[in-house]
């Protein structure tokens, strides 16, 4: 599931577009919004969808080697233990992820994702991970699922051919492999031997109010773009607004944007999560600007009674 610090990438992601586009409206910007969280949950059910598309080359691969003029004993009795894996079995099985799949079309059907499946199963059969597992004579549920595991995470995870593939789809999909990756990975450890139920991850939390929360901060941060702007250019007085780095602003913007709409996050979870964006989208020396703008935007704010903090332990 998507956790709070992704989704506020997404709303900077989006809040950059608008950016772009002075003619559009927060309803297109909206849209936007949860089209790229909408495909970053396909990433994941994509990515899922691999195990059985892998099944099937291995069930190809066993039926051609058997009609050979002349099979060899391997190929009238193949080894099917990655064929028979229970991991790839509740997965094909899973009613749930059969819907989510065709809803959102995440699917390897297409002569270019059959062939970058064909290419996959090839590599895989190649690699250390699976030569291990066919011969170490072992079996059962928890042997499967370590293997699954070790084999997304070495072998599929890292397949130069399926980032290529990934980066021609969506050009926000690289910023959210690592995340996607996560969740197949946590999805895979879940299941239990014997359990009656297996689920796969929901978009969002259980219970929560997420989509609320991002449609708020973008609306907000939209709205109040002019005042927001200004407050940023009064705190750089050193610096022209359109000298600093366009990405530093943005994230300025929904900071300042969080800080003065919800009242039940703390102020020093907002900075955190925003100096850590900056991290990985702006500068290399961006986190120690924008901490030192908005703790004085903290300050101006607090004194002026904008940023008003309900709960205990909420000021700070």
């Amino acid at each position: 599931m998507l956790n709070r610090r992704h989704l506020r990438i997404k709303v900077l992601q989006t809040l950059y577009a608008f950016s772009q586009h002075e003619d559009k409206e927060f309803l297109w910007a909206k849209k936007e919004l949860f089209k790229a969280v909408d495909q970053m949950y396909e990433l994941y059910i994509s990515l899922l969808m691999i195990f059985p598309e892998l099944k099937l080359k291995g069930e190809h691969r066993v039926d051609e080697n058997k009609k050979k003029m002349l099979p060899s004993e391997e190929d009238i009795n193949p080894n099917l233990k990655f064929i028979d894996n229970k991991i790839i079995q509740i997965l094909e099985e899973s009613a749930e992820l059969r819907h989510q799949a065709e809803d959102l079309k995440a699917n390897w059907i297409g002569d270019d994702r059959q062939e970058l499946m064909r290419k996959m199963y090839n590599h895989i059969r190649q690699s250390e991970v699976y030569f291990e597992f066919m011969n170490n004579e072992k079996e059962g549920f928890e042997e499967d699922k370590e293997f699954m595991v070790q084999l997304f995470k070495t072998e599929i995870a890292n397949f130069p051919l399926l980032y290529d593939f990934l980066e021609e789809r969506s050009v926000y999909w690289m910023d959210d492999i690592d995340l996607a990756c996560s969740m197949v990975i946590k999805t895979l450890k879940s299941f239990k031997e014997d359990s009656e139920e297996y689920s796969i991850l929901p978009l969002y939390k259980p219970n929560d109010d997420e989509e609320d929360f991002i449609a708020d901060l973008l609306r907000q941060a939209i709205k109040n773009r002019p005042e927001n702007l200004k407050i940023i250019d009064d705190l750089t007085q050193n610096w022209e607004l359109d000298r600093i780095a366009k990405m530093d602003v943005l994230l300025m913007e929904l900071a300042i944007t969080e800080l003065t709409t919800f009242s039940n996050i703390p102020t020093k979870v907002t900075l955190n999560e925003y100096i850590e964006i900056s991290k990985f989208y702006s500068t290399p020396k961006s986190n120690l600007f924008i901490n030192g703008i908005l703790d004085k935007a903290i300050t101006k704010l607090e004194g002026t009674g904008d940023i008003q903090k309900v709960g205990r332990g909420l000021m700070k």
